[in-house]
Parts: C-alpha cells; structure tokens; sequence
C-alpha cells in the first residue's frame, strides 16, 4: 500500500512539473507528460504480466475453463476504449481547431461547428459499446 501511494505522489508530482514547465518552455513539458505516461503504460503493462503470470491467491476460487477467454475478453475490451479514445483525441484535436477557426470569422457557424466536433466524440462511444458488448459475452 505504501508503495503505491509512493507511485501516486511521484506521479502527481510529475504531472504538477509538466504542467509548470509547460507553461514556461512548452516542449520541455510536453516531453515530461509523455516520459510520464510512458511510465504509466510500463507499469500497467507489468502488472497485467504479473497477474497473468503469478499463482493464484489461495482464497480464489478454483480455475474455470473459461478463464484464458475472460482475460481474453477483458484485454479487448481495454484496447477498444483506449484506441477508439486515442482516435477521438486526434480526431476532436483537429476538427476543434477547425472549429474555432471558422467560428472566429463567422460565429454563425457555431451550431454546425458543434454537431462535426460531436460526431469526432462518437468515435469514443462506439470504442465504449464495443467494450461493453465484449464485457458482456465473457
């Protein structure tokens, strides 16, 4: 416990630097928020290692067979909402751009700029119904 309470004080603390940094040099913090969460993913990828590699805890209940396509299912699943949230980040990045810039020249635009910056979100929800459904079947 006190291990991971270390982690998530250096990780507030990382994420508080970059911020600081980004407001002074803005690529010295952008590199600092990508080493963090770089080391996110490491960490989150080791410890999916572990538990698939580790024994089980002698209070668990005893193997399944269908065990190997439960996690199957649940790697899925993350992969879905990570990389349809991926996509709609670039996706909502640059229609926003876009959107503001039109909505600089004609703010009358607001309404239509806001359904093409609506339909980049959708990317996210379907990543999340794939998740769910592939959740749901396991």
């Amino acid at each position: 416990m006190i291990v991971l309470l270390a982690g998530l004080a250096l990780v507030v603390a990382a994420v508080a630097a970059a911020y600081g940094l980004s407001r002074r040099r803005r690529r010295a913090g952008t590199v600092l928020l990508i080493a963090v969460n770089a080391l996110l993913l490491a960490s989150a990828l080791l410890v999916v290692l572990l538990v698939l590699t580790g024994e089980p805890a002698q209070a668990a209940a005893p193997a399944e067979s269908g065990d190997e396509a439960n996690w199957a299912a649940l790697l899925g699943a993350a992969i879905a909402v990570v990389g349809s949230s991926i996509g709609a980040a670039i996706a909502v990045a640059y229609t926003g751009s876009a959107a503001l810039a039109a909505l600089s020249e004609r703010p009358e635009l607001f309404g239509r700029a806001m359904v093409i910056v609506g339909l980049a979100e959708g990317i996210a929800i379907y990543g999340l119904i794939v998740a769910i459904i592939l959740i749901g079947r396991s």
